[in-house]
This record gives C-alpha cells, structure tokens and sequence, in this order.
C-alpha cells in the first residue's frame, strides 16, 4: 500500500495533482500548510496537522508561496529520511530568493543576466551611473512578476530608487534582455522538461508572466534551452519545479525558477496534462525508494541466511514487475546476485509465467 500526502495552500493546481494522484496511489490526502505546526517543546521534534502528529506517508510533496519558506524547509528536513520527498529541504530557501538563486547557478555555471545587489541608496546611485540602460529593477522575493520594475533611463531609475530607499530592503539592479516581451518556461519532472511555453507580455507590459496578463503558447525547447533548464533544476535540488528563462542574442539565460508552479497557463498553453506527469514522477519514485528499503532488508536477510549474494545458487526472490516502456528493471538485489551489467549482452528465454535470462 502507497500512501502520499500534498502538503500545499491548496491551489488549483495543487487539487489538479492531489486528484491524478489518487489515480495511481492507494491514499492520498491533501494538506492544508496553514494548518501545520513545528512543535519544538517534545523530547522530539514533531510536525503536526490540526494540532495531531502528521501520520506517516511515503510520498509527501510539500509546495507553497515564499511567504512559508521557513515552514517548508522545516517540513522537508523533518520528513525526507522517512518519507520521498521530490524537493530538497535547502531548494525552498535558495529558490524563493533571486539572489541566492543567481549565486548558485553562477557558481555553476549557468547562465543568468548580469545582476548587482544593493543595500543602500548610495551604493545603488554608483551602480546605476556604470550600466546600461534599459534594466530591470525587483526584490530579492517575490512571484509572479510583482516587484519588478523597468527603468529605460538613468532619470527613471534614479525616481524608482528613491521610492525603493523609503522601504529600507535591498533589491537587485539586472541587465534588461530584450526579446520582444517574451520569456520561456519549462516544467521540469525529474530530470526531464515535460512541458515548456513561450509567453508574449500584454501591450505596454515587460513582464510575460500569465498572473500579468501574459499569453502562453506551446514550444518546443531548443537543445541547449533545455539542458540550461534541467541543469538548473538539479543544482537547485528540485526534482519538480519551472524554469523560467529569457532567449537573448547571447542565448537563453535563466531568470529565475519556482518550486510551487502554477499549471493552469501551461496545461491550457501544451494541452499537456501536466499534474498527471508530476503525480506519475511521484508514483514511480515512490515505489522506488520503498523498494529501496525493501531490497536492503531482503539482502540483510540473505547474509544472516549465510548466503552469499555476490555468489548464491537460484533463490526464489517476490518483487513487484517494474516497467518502463516496453522494458522490465531488474531489482537492485538481481543485479547483485546474478552480477550482471549495465548494457551487457544476455539470452532471453521467454516461457509462459517465466523468463529465463542467462549470459552468453
């Protein structure tokens, strides 16, 4: 039996996944995160919901806006030795802020238009006086396009940094990629993009984003567009999460991503049923790590049988069949037993009720 929870604001999206999970999971339940709580005063740290400890599942796929960063990483760290858990428990902090974003994929090479951080007005005044114009101007938080601004002279900016001094919170000064009003988003499920678009901003607007009144339309990522994409996902350490990414004359670069992507826009943009890619992901890499524990228990239990695993005669062995495509996987405990390789040439014997494979 599989159980899984979604820990989320319950948006539409959210209830778009919650259901094509219950397709495919024996239980799942939807989680209201403004009703979970750390409580810290017991001998052990535990997560409760409506004031009663979390019950335990095997997936728990925890999302939200960036004003929970705090309760999600908290959730993630506390759940993700026992449960599979698609994001990393440090991906919602650095994520969920632009320039801790920008840091870690320059540091790995990805690239992002250039971006200063500045914490005074008088630091931003120097910084506004060397670059070019237009630039962008936003906070360090923030989704869905708002608080970012536009200024297409020294003047204008000088007038918007004189309002963003009065708030007394740094924000980030970033080169302007011109592409006609259009950004590029891609969905990316464990380490495949399975849905991307291109959106068109609305007349007068920079910003593309559909809650800004953006048009989605169905694109095709080019080669490189979309290893930038699944790249940026991995060094984030989420397995599920969008990618937002502007195509300028030097190439795509990556303007942010967004752990808690909303799917309306790009479901209704591909046709692509998107919360059905996530919650198959989740099915399959659920399986993945019980049977993980399952295999690692079967093989403490050969060793105290005083079998060797790396050298024992035929043993009966009770798996659930494992298929991808038109493809069986082999338990990692098969593999270990029989010593067979990565693509190493075998013999298939078919037979009703059974295969026999043996090397040739």
């Amino acid at each position: 039996m599989l159980t899984a929870a979604v820990i989320s604001l319950g948006s539409v999206s959210s209830r778009w996944t919650v259901e094509e999970m219950k397709k495919l999971f024996d239980k799942v339940d939807a989680i209201n995160l403004k009703e979970i709580e750390i409580n810290l005063g017991a001998k052990e740290i535990e997560v409760l919901y409506q004031g009663e400890p979390l019950p335990d599942y095997d997936c728990v796929y925890a999302k939200g806006s960036f004003r929970y960063i705090a309760l999600l990483s908290s959730i993630t760290a506390l759940l993700n030795q026992k449960s599979y858990m698609p994001i990393d428990p440090t991906a919602f902090t650095i994520v969920n802020d632009k320039l801790l974003t920008q840091l870690e994929l320059q540091r790995s090479k990805i690239p992002m238009p250039i971006t200063y951080l500045s914490s005074t007005a008088d630091a931003a005044k120097k910084i506004l006086e060397q670059v070019n114009y237009p630039i962008i101007m936003k906070f360090p938080q923030g989704t869905h396009g708002k608080g970012v601004m536009f200024a297409e002279s020294f003047p204008a900016a000088s007038s918007m940094l004189d309002a963003l001094a009065a708030l007394n919170q740094p924000f980030l000064i970033q080169e302007y990629v011109e592409t006609g009003g259009v950004d590029i988003r891609a969905i990316v499920v464990g380490g495949q993009v399975v849905a991307a678009m291109k959106r068109k901003a609305k007349k007068g607007e920079k910003r593309a984003n559909i809650h800004a009144g953006g048009v989605g339309e169905s694109l095709v990522l080019s080669p490189k567009a979309k290893k930038i994409a699944l790249d940026t996902a991995k060094v984030l350490g989420a397995e599920i999460c969008a990618v937002d990414m502007l195509e300028g004359h030097k190439g795509p670069v990556v303007i942010e991503a967004n752990t808690s992507p909303g799917l309306q826009g790009i479901t209704k943009a591909t046709k692509i049923n998107v919360a059905e890619k996530i919650a198959q992901f989740l099915y399959r890499k659920t399986r993945e790590h019980k049977n993980k524990g399952d295999i690692t228990d079967a093989s403490k239990v050969l060793e105290d049988m005083g079998i060797d695993k790396t050298d024992a005669t035929c043993q009966d062995i009770i798996v659930n069949l494992d298929f991808r495509g038109n493809r069986i996987l082999l338990p990692d405990l098969v593999t270990k037993i029989t010593g067979f390789g990565d693509g190493e040439e075998v013999i298939l014997q078919p037979c009703k009720g059974r295969v026999i494979i043996k090397r040739t």
